[in-house]
């Protein structure tokens, strides 16, 4: 027999009272709301305090929204062609208009003149009177018996919901239809023994008073527990994963630092290791000589040298006998690893092969050959790596760069080309916040870079409004004169007729005005160029050819010139942190000073300015990614990292919470400490709760 608890929040959401077929397909269409449970885990996204009913008399147009008690003393008649209704409301301090302009033949049939509401809504003065227009409305006589709180919740709705009367209010009675049904069946989520060891409110106390707050103090008590069980359910899947993961897969045994590594560290490497990329080569070599198999996450600023320390793993891997592959997301990547690692090889008997989606027919098929054969130890390319006709020898290490540019599916048939799984290695040049990461790489093995390599000078980030745009162009003309390059970012390739930012054919011609040839030359990159048309004007500009690259931010990862001293950046407030970021480390990759300008108009937003001053302020990557996150959320960093989260968080908030996180992971490892395989009497609830995190049918939980 089922639980009680399973039974009724698995009932469908059509069955509950007030919502029928046609409101629960629009509730899964806009919320993916199917049960009584999903309903109950639709959670306010904030809180209105309604301690304080006003008086009419006391209210005016410049107050915020206010609570009010009375009756309707009648309605005023309107033109039909108006399609509105108005309400004469009284309290006996005075009177105001209530106006609804939608659902006009529900309120005429459910408001009754004489019948006592409270009120809620924003005033606002029309034709010299006050009115609220489309008010929170309750009949008092209705209400009693309900659960109530002076502390209302807010939930979010859509307009499509709101047509169908399910505003934030209507969603507000159907939770407390559902708790007046469910509260008493609903069975804990958690084991005693962490509720009262960890002074948590108990589920249903929590579900009470995150939906009807009975008071400020239970409110936090309720989202401090729902917050709590929602990451420790997901810090406790991922760290199981992991220890299911090492114990599944015996890795290949780099068993010795041979002699093709000790010749490049004797007479290849082009500059002395940072303490940073020494300490992360060491982690590497123990994981790859310990018999288990590798998967780490390298975490590294832009210019701090993980290829570096990738290319020295590989050479462990070929040391032993083994190949070894990296993936990156674009071409010009890929060709731009390609072209450093083969440099850095030079005279050694290392055969380092680029594959691309450009690589031609016959060049691909002596590649895949020779790959087959083991002739090829290091292969560099895009996704085109994973196509089935990519077979190798002994592949035991694979490199992913910019990995989150990956969907999981992609890396997993990487994964799999080898009949042993191979080491891994997944790298990101975007920095990630600490509470992020534990979340997103939680069942990775972590390696961060923090230093850059010697003889880097500190880029300095100034901030102009376009105002100043002829003093930004003679310093870019001082620093051509001096034998610098100079790039030139854009947002849009065309001019937007919704937003008005600078865009790169507008930009294009007025940088070859102001610079014009044959005295400068200025090349142009951007995504919608053909491969072979980019590569040429890349490469232009990689020669010093060009002193001028015009491009959007295509150029944001991958491209690697020493003499480049200049990144102006338009329209800079149109790009997230991350971003600016990523395009100032184009610069600063040689030993002359490096500059970055950032260019905007002089109407900033508030999140513009912040994004302005923080560039300015810093060029930690790591502290970057912190305000990014809080200014963001999770959602969107860097466009692409909350993509690989293999769940929804309802209530937590990887931006705001990271205490409740870094407790949420504490408990968990102590768990997993005393009962590995979540055996015990007392923790039989916790494998029920962990399968419900499982939503997909394959299982990748495996794969980094």
């Amino acid at each position: 027999m089922r639980q009680a608890m399973s039974y009724i929040l698995d009932n469908e959401i059509k069955f509950l009272p007030g919502v029928g077929p046609k409101r629960a397909e629009l509730l899964q269409k806009e919320f993916n709301i199917r049960t009584f449970g999903d309903l109950l885990r639709h959670f306010p996204f904030r809180y209105v305090d309604k301690t304080r009913i006003y008086a009419i008399r006391e209210i005016n147009e410049d107050m915020p929204y206010v609570l009010l008690r009375g009756k309707i003393a009648g309605f005023r008649e309107v033109n039909a062609k108006q399609k509105r209704l108005i309400a004469i409301f009284s309290d006996g301090t005075g009177s105001i208009e209530l106006v609804w302009f939608k659902r006009i033949p529900f309120f005429q049939k459910n408001l009754h003149a004489g019948n006592t509401y409270t009120i809620f809504g924003k005033p606002t003065l029309f034709g010299g009177r006050l009115n609220i227009v489309h008010p929170e409305l309750e009949d008092v006589v209705k209400e009693e018996g309900k659960i109530t709180s002076s502390i209302q919740a807010v939930y979010s709705s859509t307009e499509r919901l709101k047509d169908m009367g399910l505003e934030s209010r209507a969603i507000s009675r159907l939770q407390n239809v559902l708790l007046g049904m469910a509260l008493p069946r609903i069975e804990e989520t958690l084991p005693p023994y962490l509720i009262e060891a960890n002074r948590l409110a108990s589920l249903r106390e929590a579900l009470l008073n995150i939906h009807f707050p009975q008071s400020p103090a239970l409110l936090k008590q309720a989202q401090d527990r729902l917050k709590f069980e929602e990451l420790f359910y997901i810090e406790l899947n991922i760290l199981r994963t992991r220890t299911k993961r090492v114990k599944a897969n015996n890795g290949f045994l780099f068993s010795q630092v041979g002699e093709i590594f000790n010749y490049f560290f004797h007479h290849n490497l082009p500059f002395e290791l940072t303490g940073a990329q020494k300490r992360v080569i060491k982690e590497i070599r123990a994981d790859t000589g310990s018999g288990r198999q590798m998967n780490r996450l390298l975490q590294g600023d832009v210019g701090s040298g993980k290829t570096m320390v990738a290319l020295m793993c590989m050479l462990i891997a070929a040391d032993n006998g083994y190949q070894s592959c990296m993936m990156a997301p674009t071409e010009i990547l890929a060709t731009q690893h390609f072209k450093s690692v083969t440099e850095m090889l030079h005279g050694m008997s290392i055969n380092v092969a680029l594959l691309t989606g450009s690589t031609k027919k016959p060049e691909r098929r002596k590649l895949l050959e020779k790959l087959r054969l083991g002739e090829v130890h290091i292969l560099i390319g895009t996704h085109a790596l994973i196509e089935d006709a990519v077979q190798f020898e002994r592949l035991g290490l694979v490199v992913i760069d910019e990995q989150h540019r990956f969907g999981v599916a992609q890396r997993g048939r990487l994964w799999e080309k080898s009949e042993h799984p191979p080491h891994i290695l997944v790298m990101t040049a975007t920095p990630i916040p600490r509470t992020l990461a534990m979340t997103l790489y939680g069942d990775l093995e972590v390696s961060v870079i923090d230093e850059l390599p010697p003889g880097r000078k500190p880029i300095k980030t100034v901030h102009f409004f376009d105002s100043r745009r002829s003093h930004v162009f003679g310093f870019m003309r001082e620093q051509i004169a001096a034998g610098r390059q100079v790039y030139v970012v854009y947002p849009l390739i065309r001019e937007s007729e919704k937003m008005d930012y600078k865009n790169l054919q507008d930009g294009w011609e007025m940088i070859t005005q102001v610079f014009p040839a044959p005295q400068y030359r200025v090349c142009m990159v951007h995504g919608q160029l053909k491969n072979e048309e980019k590569e040429e004007a890349m490469q232009a500009f990689v020669r010093g050819e060009a002193n001028i690259m015009v491009a959007t931010s295509v150029i944001e990862v991958g491209v690697n010139v020493p003499n480049a001293s200049v990144m102006v950046i338009e329209s800079a407030e149109r790009f997230g942190l991350a971003q600016l970021h990523q395009l100032r480390g184009r610069v600063g990759r040689g030993a002359e000073q490096s500059f970055c300008i950032l260019m905007s108009d002089v109407k900033l937003s508030n999140d513009g300015r912040r994004r302005m001053e923080m560039m300015c302020s810093t060029n930690d990557g790591f502290k970057i990614a912190e305000e990014d996150l809080k200014m963001r959320g999770p959602g969107d960093l860097e466009g692409t990292l909350q993509s690989g989260m293999a769940f929804d968080l309802h209530i937590a908030n990887l931006a705001t919470d990271g205490k409740i996180l870094e407790y949420a992971r504490q408990v968990a490892e102590k768990v997993l400490q005393a009962d590995p395989m979540l055996s015990s009497e007392k923790n039989e609830i916790l494998p029920k709760n962990l399968s419900k995190l499982k939503n997909d049918n394959k299982d990748y939980s495996i794969i980094s």
